[in-house]
């Protein structure tokens, strides 16, 4: 069997040229440092809450415009959703939003984790540049990553062992709607209710005294307790800003543990019949 030889010069030449490519394609890479006066950071306005969105907040404090395609919010902390369209030219402004969605909380079933670091990715163009991609470092700890981060994760760890719902028999009795909250049986541990608040536009009346409200006991598969809803402000204005009207904190706890706020949303029909019947009750039609 013949062996080849490869000359000394000519192995080291080739390597060399090897190398030098691999240099030019590093250098070619796109940089992915901000553009400089560029920053973001995170914000969430009210009618953001019902449809898991926050706001990234561009701050351009040059005069030459940036042009993002799309953003994507990063974190250990929540499920990573593909990039999203931003389609925006963002000028010199101290803060110019850019609406996303958020993936679901990486929660686990012993306790509240710690929110991890988060960067926003940005594929963007300053002036007349090509697009490249941008990671902008979110200040950590983020409070509004921290905050929905803890609000999912305490509800998570009562659905663990029950759903909590509206119930599906709903009633007028006079100026009221009576109806009730149902808990069903998910997993292992006694769930108890110590209170159903309101909202922005209903007041709830607990239909006993006791407390807890409602207790679904171990060996039990469901429970529930009546309330009562009525308006908590009959202006026009307030039915045509409905933003979180029908997002009722549930205060609720797992074996005699630390009580987690679950939020609770009637199902669509029923939102529809309280609207009507809180529109008849304030005179406002219906």
């Amino acid at each position: 069997m013949k062996r080849f030889r490869v000359p000394l010069v000519l192995f080291v030449a080739v390597a060399t040229a090897l190398a030098g490519c691999g240099a030019a394609d590093k250098r070619a890479e796109p940089a992915t440092r901000p553009p400089d006066g560029v920053s973001v950071s995170l914000a969430q306005w009210r009618s953001d809450e019902p449809v898991h969105a926050l706001q990234i907040a561009v701050r351009n404090t040059t005069t030459t415009p940036v042009y993002f395609a799309d953003v994507q919010l990063v974190t250990a902390s929540f499920k990573t959703l593909p990039p999203q369209s931003a389609d925006a030219t963002i000028r010199r402004t101290e803060r110019t939003d850019l609406p996303v969605t958020y993936g679901e909380a990486n929660c686990l079933p012993s306790g509240l984790p710690e929110v991890r670091p988060a960067t926003v990715v940005a594929r963007l163009r300053t002036g007349d540049e090509p697009l490249r991609k941008v990671v902008f470092t979110v200040p950590h700890p983020d409070p509004l990553l921290s905050r929905l981060l803890r609000d999912e994760c305490s509800a998570f760890l009562v659905k663990q062992a029950a759903d909590l719902s509206f119930g599906p028999d709903w009633k007028q009795d006079g100026e009221v709607m009576r109806g009730s909250l149902v808990l069903t049986r998910r997993g292992t541990g006694a769930v108890s209710v110590a209170s159903v608040d309101g909202t922005t536009h209903y007041m709830v009346t607990p239909g006993t005294k006791r407390r807890p409200l409602v207790k679904l006991e171990t060996d039990a598969q469901r429970a529930e307790a009546p309330i009562a809803l009525s308006p908590g402000r009959c202006d026009p204005h307030a039915f045509a800003e409905a933003k979180k009207a029908f997002l009722f904190p549930v205060r609720a706890s797992v074996d005699g543990g630390e009580e987690r706020i679950v939020i609770v949303e009637p199902p669509k029909p029923l939102q529809d019949r309280l609207i009507d019947y809180a529109l008849r009750v304030c005179g406002l039609g219906g």
